[in-house]
């Protein structure tokens, strides 16, 4: 059984692909204000999982390539982008070697991964990838467990089920990647983050658990399915309604390759 600290995304491929929210329309317009995401653009996408991220960039007029180890992920990422009728070029690696030529992305990101790397070998991974104008985009987009709402019952139940994940009570703010970048000689480092809610149908946030590190990417399957029994009874008893309400939080981390000038 995989660890939560290790989790097996995987495992949890068609939810995710099914019921994970992509990042808002708001978020690829803050980056355009930036310069980021611009149409042809290069975009190497590390850990893309179903390609939320990858395609959002490729509606937008960028090349992309989506990098995943885990290929029951990419799969899902093909006949996701087939529907929304984007290309996107995909390859099974990992964010720390990804088999890609140096110099060859203008932007590389990572959405709600980062957390999940060998974050030294992966920064130097992106050093190598990023032409010296390009830039780094480190993103997540986080459920907010506020008092008495969803994901604080949520996470709660997940705790009850799986006392080994440790990721609930966050704040959607991730401030540790700058020093880290900053250590790595990245420049021109900037954060910035705002609020956006999310609204779920109660079979759509039960799936969106599933496909969580806590449950889905960790539990066995008989596991599974009894957390999402007990979850499926929580809404109903305490948050009953056609459409649920879920505030989260955009945070990105901005930074620039280190120089190659000795």
């Amino acid at each position: 059984m995989p660890h939560p600290l290790d989790p097996d995304f995987g495992a949890t491929a068609a939810d995710y692909a099914a019921h994970r929210a992509g990042f808002p329309a708001s978020f690829y317009a803050r980056l355009a204000e930036r310069g980021i995401g611009a149409p042809g653009q290069r975009v190497v996408d590390l850990g893309t999982g179903t390609g939320t991220l990858a395609r959002g960039f490729a509606l937008r007029g960028c090349r992309v390539i989506g990098i995943d180890p885990k290929e029951a992920m990419l799969a899902q990422a093909r006949r996701l982008d087939e529907a929304a009728g984007v290309a996107v070029t995909y390859r099974c690696g990992t964010a720390e070697e990804t088999g890609l030529p140096a110099a060859s992305a203008d932007v590389v990101t990572a959405g709600q991964c980062w957390h999940w790397f060998d974050r030294g070998r992966a920064a130097r991974e992106v050093a190598r990838l990023l032409d010296p104008r390009g830039h780094l985009v480190i993103a997540h987009f986080d459920w907010l467990p506020l008092r008495g709402n969803v994901a604080e019952a949520t996470e709660r139940l997940i705790a009850a089920h799986n006392p080994a994940w440790t990721m609930g009570g966050g704040h959607g703010l991730h401030p540790e990647w700058l020093p880290e970048l900053g250590n790595a000689r990245f420049g021109d480092l900037a954060s910035f983050s705002f609020d956006e809610t999310v609204a779920y149908t109660p079979e759509g946030w039960r799936g969106r658990i599933r496909a969580s590190a806590g449950v889905g990417a960790s539990l066995p399957p008989p596991a599974v399915a009894a957390f999402d029994a007990e979850l499926a009874a929580l809404l109903a008893r305490g948050f009953p309604g056609a459409m649920i309400e879920v505030p989260h939080r955009v945070f990105v981390v901005l930074g620039t390759p280190p120089s190659r000038e000795p």
